[in-house]
């Protein structure tokens, strides 16, 4: 299969340089060029097949024109091996718990593929790869846990300086090896512009091989998709329609539900759910797409203010407002309405949600009123005790797993760097 760019639909490449290279040199996305729909038998008999058996059927319909079949089993084997488990609430609202990956976030699922699919892409060849990458909060520890002492493959991590929660920051700066952090003095919209800047860089480029791990990546949205298979399989009741509401930064999260729908998943409507950077909840409230400086929010992985895959949302529906106006609703809550929520599903449902799948589920209750014959599965992309300087404020103490405790016992590793790319581009090339 062949990937074009989303600002050139005529400039088209190979995966292997899609993956590896990561941007088109004229600053667009990635797409596939087509996106098959999957045997109508398969879809209605999820139940008949694990979750591993699943993924491995929906990358197949997406790479295995590129990859044999004995070794996309290898990499789904070895990236796909934990659960993503659908919770009930309550009759109609479920949530789809993302995080029982290394990290506990959802970004595992993306960050493992692309570990082992980059490594088989990369086996023969005689160079090193440098991979850069932005992280609001979660991105980082994931790509950090796949990409650790990975063969070839050296990891470069920017995150902004006091915008991530201090677990979240232990997570991606204790590894050493063949991980770097970077922490920026700026937002993530400025560390995920100098990641952007590198990689349009012709000095750099000639230096090192660059590729990314964030979501501009094609690799991560295809594993993204095969949970939202998993978490449909689950439901006991598949006669009433089903939303999913998705708590969404850059939007890549929802861009693979999006690829899941087109490959054939009978989802209704998808809830685009987020924070005070509400760029994309404007836009298909208004049709008016005004990117500008994200705020901090309490939900900070959603802390965005110019999301990247929006161009991938445009392009699946060629820059048509009406048509994705229909499969895509927006929503966005305040700091006070997500801790609201965060106690509300904790006294109501005996259940404990972070602060991004809060705002999932907000949204999920908000649209029910309307539609009470659907049924809505919303996101818990990371693990709660992610955030505990949120969390413990309003429900006191947060069980925190040992892998996350025991790194409190560790030293923080970064080097750091204002949001000036001129300083950003020599460290690159005097590293």
């Amino acid at each position: 299969m062949k990937y074009y760019s989303t600002n050139n639909s005529q400039y088209t490449v190979d995966l292997k340089t899609a993956v590896l290279k990561s941007l088109p040199p004229d600053n667009g996305l990635y797409m596939p060029e087509t996106i098959a729909s999957l045997d109508k038998s398969f879809v209605n008999g999820l139940e008949n097949h694990s979750f591993p058996e699943i993924a491995l059927r929906v990358a197949q319909n997406m790479l295995s024109d590129d990859i044999k079949d004995e070794n996309l089993t290898n990499i789904i084997t070895n990236a796909i091996n934990f659960d993503a488990p659908l919770i009930k609430l309550s009759e109609d609202i479920f949530t789809l718990e993302l995080w029982h990956g290394p990290s506990l976030a959802f970004k595992d699922f993306g960050a493992r593929f692309m570990a082992e699919l980059m490594s088989y892409l990369v086996k023969d060849d005689n160079k090193q790869l440098s991979i850069l990458v932005a992280t609001s909060g979660d991105t980082g520890g994931a790509v950090a846990a796949g990409f650790f002492n990975i063969p070839n493959i050296d990891v470069t991590i920017l995150y902004p300086k006091g915008k991530v929660s201090p677990l979240q920051e232990l997570q991606l700066t204790t590894w050493g090896g063949n991980i770097k952090a970077i922490e920026v003095n700026g937002t993530f919209d400025d560390c995920q512009a100098l990641v952007k800047s590198a990689f349009l860089d012709e000095e750099i480029n000639k230096r090192h091989n660059l590729s990314s791990a964030n979501s501009i990546n094609i690799a991560r949205l295809i594993p993204q998709s095969f949970y939202y298979f998993e978490g449909y399989k689950q439901l006991s009741d598949k006669s009433k329609p089903v939303v999913f509401s998705i708590p969404s930064g850059n939007f890549g999260n929802l861009t693979a539900g999006l690829f899941a729908k087109r490959m054939g998943l009978p989802i209704r409507r998808f809830l685009a759910s987020t924070n005070r950077n509400n760029i994309v909840p404007h836009y298909l409230a208004t049709s008016s797409y005004e990117p500008r400086q994200s705020v901090q929010t309490i939900s900070n992985a959603m802390d965005v203010g110019k999301p990247s895959n929006f161009s991938r949302m445009m392009d699946l529906y060629h820059n048509d407002w009406s048509a994705i106006h229909k499969d895509i609703e927006g929503f966005y809550y305040d700091d006070e309405e997500t801790k609201f929520a965060i106690k509300y599903i904790s006294k109501t449902f005996d259940y404990v949600a972070d602060p991004h799948g809060a705002i999932g589920f907000l949204s999920a209750h908000q649209y029910l009123q309307d539609s009470q014959n659907h049924q809505a599965i919303f996101l818990e992309t990371a693990h709660p005790a992610k955030f505990l300087p949120v969390m413990e404020p309003i429900l006191g103490d947060i069980d925190i797993p040992s892998s996350l405790s025991d790194l409190r016992s560790k030293e923080k590793a970064a080097v750091s760097m204002s949001k000036d790319f001129k300083d950003f581009k020599d460290l690159l090339l005097n590293s």
